[in-house]
């Protein structure tokens, strides 16, 4: 059916949806609101860790906590989820007494959750409760207690977990950025621990895809023409650095032979420094390989010498490397 059909035989249906997200919206500014003391708490225990943060919760919840988790290990906090059932069946011997647990129940009286109260006195574990009532089993166990204060789920039943999850994912990721900001999380520590996928790459920086040390070709300034053209040709990117005393000097391309070869002057015996190209473009080490990628766009080349942090030459970076590792 013609999508123009199923619009006009359920006009309630974006009617239906908008409901929805009201309702979720509403659950998020009330969580907004509800923000306090208990917040700040949970943060200062988050960052006295000596261990790591376990997430755990059953149901929704616990696909809840283990998005929650994910996000704090990948910004700088060591988490793992751990399924409230699944502790009692042995997984429980992961958490160590240098933990501390994030506890996620709506009602507070989860059975599997609660079973393990007793364990995480006993280990003298700090416990935060993520509950919508306070006053439950898990709030009134919890070292600290943080609210999700909802009250109606987007369910029309209102029974099936909906804004109360949102809610919650939504203080999860809270507590998280909170306490990346205050380690002062780099994007060079996201990439640590981003190695694949799209966001390692764009994060990946200059010095991981350089050819440097023994791979970068390098010839003197006193070094003939010849000698610097069997230089190029043998590590194959196209180009050498000319170097004196750790000091880029010059460079000699593919391109600049070319021009040499069609002036009909040709001294290959002469030194490299009279045909040298002087002032190479260049990249710092640290720069994201994105940067060089748009740097060698700007100046319509194939390759960019590579500095420390002091401006020495340690390497040189070239396009088709960078577009082999994904870098656009």
């Amino acid at each position: 059916m013609p999508a123009s059909d199923l619009t006009g035989h359920h006009p309630d249906w974006l009617d239906e949806a908008r409901r929805v997200l009201d309702i979720e919206m509403a659950a998020l500014s009330a969580q907004r609101a509800a923000l306090g003391d208990s917040f700040v708490a949970a943060v200062e225990i988050i960052l006295a860790l000596e261990g790591r943060l376990v997430v755990l919760g059953m149901g929704k919840s616990g696909i809840i906590a283990k998005k929650i988790a994910a996000t704090f290990a990948s910004t700088g906090t060591p988490a793992f989820f751990v399924h409230a059932a699944e502790a009692q069946h042995g997984d429980l011997g992961m958490i160590t007494r240098h933990d501390a647990v994030l506890a996620l129940s709506h009602s507070g009286e989860t059975d599997e959750v609660c079973r393990l109260l007793p364990t995480f006195k006993r280990l003298g574990i700090k416990l935060i409760a993520i509950t919508g009532r306070t006053d439950s089993t898990l709030g009134r166990h919890a070292d600290v207690v943080l609210e999700v204060p909802v009250t109606q789920e987007a369910c029309p039943m209102n029974l099936a977990p909906t804004a109360s999850t949102t809610a919650t994912l939504a203080l999860g990721d809270a507590l998280a950025v909170v306490a990346l900001g205050h380690r002062g999380f780099q994007p060079e520590d996201f990439a640590r621990v981003h190695p694949a996928g799209s966001l390692g790459r764009k994060l990946m920086q200059v010095g991981e895809l350089m050819h440097g040390g023994e791979s970068m070709p390098v010839v003197t300034p006193a070094c003939s023409l010849r000698e610097a053209i069997v230089t190029m040709s043998s590590y194959r990117l196209g180009i050498t650095a000319v170097v004196d005393g750790g000091k880029l000097l010059g460079c000699l391309t593919d391109g600049d032979l070319r021009r040499i070869l069609q002036s009909g002057e040709v001294d290959l015996s002469s030194p490299v420094s009279g045909s040298m190209h002087a002032s190479p473009s260049t990249i710092e080490r640290t720069a994201l390989a994105s940067a060089a990628v748009r740097r060698m766009e700007e100046k319509k080349i194939t390759a960019l010498f590579v500095l420390d942090e002091q401006g020495a030459p340690v390497g040189v970076v070239h396009l088709h490397d960078l577009l082999q590792a994904g870098i656009a």
